[in-house]
């Protein structure tokens, strides 16, 4: 795509770039390249030296920045209710522009767990079948970092996350919402606005386009025509029970099913996969035949090491309840030992409580500060729940513990304690491994 066809948007008009991140950036990249603007200024926490641009810096960076005629929001930045209804009609974020744009075919797949693996099983699908595709969004890659590359052949797969997807006003052509489970809560008034922002994913699409979603989400009667629902409740539902995988109106048995990804739950991430590709033009079956080669990504159930006859895995990127349960049962022995806490967020830990209390892990190490308040909630004199401060005496504690597997499943963000749950993932494994020196 020309960007110059992006000109009228920004011509003459004084643009505020909320937050300098690596979508900021681009933001800067692209309106200094159009050069149309009347202004262009970035505002941030941070002070930047940034030629050429007016710097709006500080804890108040926003009150400031919104008098602008175009906010172009980063993922990062809250809104919450710290902006008037007229004031957020002039948010524009890069999801919203690439969705009005609609450059090529785009996937848009979002959720509150599983949509990083699905989106990268969407695009290792359409690769396999030879499709001129790309994996953006919210994996890594701003949305409009590659538009220039998008032609009428590509398919855009595009992971969006809930930041993204909360001020757009269109849909993409092909939406997956895999779940919604409570998260993010300390970005969002309530929980309703965290799924409402999710729900945008298909909210506005169009005659013609595809929603691909949990039988339990949606409610919009206007979607039914083309909806294809994903199985009900919890996502382990998606699948039959022999470990086989249901798609509308297709059965695929589990001895067609050949993967390295552990777990109930991503057969459930493996069928939103399918039938995405499918519905960009992909063959299920050249799909399935590419499926063992897909080796997960990193973070999400991984293997670290064996160590002394115990496995360690890192799933840092379990970050609520939910997710450290289906963990647990990714593995038919199990996990004799659990890392659990982190950023107390005041989330609902029934349900991991609950499993907890029937004694499935006989190890459960807590970690400050939401560990401490799993713990108070655990009855079961069988289990040893043991408090530690970080995480190095978390793996210690492990080591002396585990007898078959230690699992890393926070079922909280990692914030307040490390910069995101990928360096939360990468100091656990460092940790593993020096457990061998």
């Amino acid at each position: 795509m020309n960007i110059n066809e992006l000109k009228p948007i920004f011509a003459g008009k004084r643009c505020a770039i909320l937050g300098f991140g690596r979508e900021g950036r681009v933001w800067l990249s692209l309106l200094q390249r159009l050069g149309c603007c009347a202004e262009i200024a970035v505002a941030d926490m941070k002070p930047q030296d940034i030629p050429l641009v007016t710097g709006i810096y500080g804890e108040d960076y926003l009150d400031r920045a919104k008098g602008y005629d175009l906010l172009l929001q980063s993922p990062g930045v809250i809104i919450k209710d710290r902006l008037t209804a007229a004031e957020k009609a002039k948010i524009l974020t890069q999801t919203e522009l690439l969705l009005r744009l609609r450059p090529c075919k785009i996937i848009g797949i979002t959720g509150t767990k599983g949509k990083s693996t699905t989106s990268s099983l969407i695009y290792h699908f359409l690769k396999a079948c030879g499709k001129n595709a790309m994996l953006i969004g919210n994996i890594g890659v701003p949305p409009l970092e590659r538009l220039e590359e998008m032609t009428p052949d590509t398919v855009a797969v595009c992971e969006m996350s809930c930041h993204q997807l909360e001020f757009v006003q269109h849909s993409p052509e092909i939406a997956v919402l895999l779940n919604i489970f409570p998260e993010h809560l300390d970005h969002y008034v309530s929980l309703e606005a965290y799924a409402s922002a999710k729900r945008n994913i298909y909210r506005f699409q169009q005659p013609g386009d595809t929603a691909l979603l949990n039988a339990d989400i949606f409610t919009d009667s206007d979607i039914k025509s083309r909806l294809i629902t994903l199985g009900c409740g919890r996502p382990a539902d998606a699948c039959s029970g022999n470990d086989g995988i249901t798609l509308p109106g297709r059965n695929i048995p589990a001895e067609k099913i050949h993967t390295q990804l552990r777990g109930k739950h991503n057969l459930y991430n493996i069928a939103a996969a399918l039938c995405a590709a499918e519905c960009a033009g992909a063959d299920i079956d050249a799909c399935l035949a590419s499926l063992p080669e897909f080796k997960g990504l990193e973070h999400r159930l991984e293997y670290v090491d064996t160590i002394n006859g115990v496995e360690y895995i890192n799933d840092s990127i379990c970050t609520i309840p939910e997710a450290a349960v289906a963990a647990v049962g990714a593995f038919d022995s199990g996990a004799d030992c659990i890392i659990l806490g982190g950023m107390e967020r005041n989330i609902p830990y029934d349900i991991l409580a609950d499993f907890l209390n029937t004694g499935a892990v006989k190890n459960v190490i807590l970690l400050p500060d939401s560990g401490y308040r799993i713990g108070r909630m655990i009855t079961n004199p069988a289990v040893n729940a043991v408090k530690v401060h970080d995480m190095p005496e978390a793996v210690s504690a492990a080591a002396k513990l585990a007898k078959r597997r230690v699992i890393l499943c926070p079922a909280a963000a990692s914030y307040g304690f490390y910069k995101n749950f990928e360096e939360r993932g990468r100091h656990f494994k460092e940790l593993v491994q020096a457990l061998k020196k």
